[in-house]
């Protein structure tokens, strides 16, 4: 593609897993990164190039899921087998705990943003695990499905939950109440709370987005995709009356910028440029800059999620995952042919441009 500014990343590392890449999570810190794959393995990869340590070695049973705690001390694992691993890390990192959950998937789960527990969905069922006390805090019932997605309030308040014709959001501080519940007439696909904790965004199986003011029970929602709502993306960044939010469909991102009145809702801008499904979208911490990954094997840097200043490739099959360091210094993506490549930021200086 012509026209693009000189480049503001530069590829550092790349290597290779067993298989499909599945998931990323960065340490607090930002020096180092875990990548799973469908094999089964778990590695720890770091930017300034030291050899890369092996958490757990493929077993044909994938790892669907990673989250790292607030402090950086523990890493959480879950997939196909339906255990939740527990690595304490360090210069050795250790295995420390195993929840076995059988016959159940775990594709969703987090750390609590600032204390060390972690809600993980097994089937209909949502369970928080404290490592430190290891011993379940609670565990809370979806009931009408299977748990799709689950997010914690930035400010750890409350915790999110999607599936089958809605969410359902529990607070922390009285587990045993009911939750406040929001009806959708679908399946809710992929949640995210805005940065300060003021809109709760649901991506949907009908081809809808719905979006939550806190305290309004009455949503924006949007229509008009051509499929499924498979996942967000809100900017930390705030210049206008809302922080930017992307949502991905199919091959098409749309980006949405909240209007002055509420009773105007939020103004759509499609970015087109991706040939095959996008897997993936993150804004660069603290700027508007989004990074997009695609099933094409592109990844595309949308300068104000408006304008592509750099076109990324690296592997011969498409993007699977992607995720900003917290600095947003660093950029690491997986792919469906198990290639993991890292870049990384040369100029310090917030943003790119």
């Amino acid at each position: 593609m012509s026209g693009l500014r000189k480049s503001p990343l530069k590829q550092e590392r790349r290597g290779q897993l067993r298989d499909y890449g599945t998931a990323l999570a960065w340490t607090p810190d930002g020096h180092q990164v875990a990548m799973a794959s469908a094999a089964g393995e778990i590695v720890l990869i770091a930017l300034d190039g030291r050899p890369q340590q092996v958490l757990r070695d493929p077993d044909g049973q994938s790892i669907d899921a990673l989250s790292i705690s607030h402090d950086g001390q523990f890493l959480a694992a879950g997939g196909q087998a339906g255990d939740v691993m527990i690595w304490r890390l360090g210069e050795s990192p250790q295995l420390i705990t195993c929840l076995e959950n059988a016959r159940a998937w775990v594709e969703h789960l987090a750390w609590h943003p600032h204390r060390n527990e972690v809600a993980f969905g097994v089937g209909p069922y949502v369970q928080v695990w404290d490592a430190e006390a290891a011993e379940v805090v609670t565990t809370l019932m979806f009931e009408a499905s299977s748990v799709l997605d689950l997010a914690w309030h930035p400010e750890g308040t409350q915790l999110a939950t999607g599936g089958h014709q809605g969410i359902k959001v529990w607070s922390c501080q009285a587990w045993d109440d009911d939750p406040q519940v929001y009806e959708i007439p679908a399946a809710s696909l992929c949640l995210a709370w805005s940065s300060n904790g003021e809109y709760l965004a649901s991506g949907n199986m009908d081809r809808t987005l719905v979006v939550w003011a806190m305290g309004n029970p009455y949503p924006w929602q949007m229509q008009g995709f051509p499929g499924k709502v498979r996942d967000l993306a809100w900017s930390e960044l705030w210049l206008g009356h809302a922080p930017l939010l992307a949502s991905s469909s199919r091959e098409g991102i749309v980006i949405w910028d909240k209007h002055q009145d509420d009773d105007q809702g939020w103004n759509p801008q499609v970015l087109e440029l991706h040939h095959a499904r996008v897997s993936a979208i993150a804004f660069q911490p603290h700027t508007q800059l989004l990074a997009s990954a695609s099933e094409d094997g592109s990844i595309c840097l949308w300068q104000d999620a408006v304008e592509v200043v750099q076109l990324l490739d690296g592997t011969e099959g498409g993007f699977s995952a992607l995720a900003w360091n917290p600095d947003g210094t660093a950029l690491a993506a997986l792919g469906d042919t198990g290639d993991w490549l890292l870049w990384q930021q040369r100029r310090p200086k917030t943003g790119f441009f």
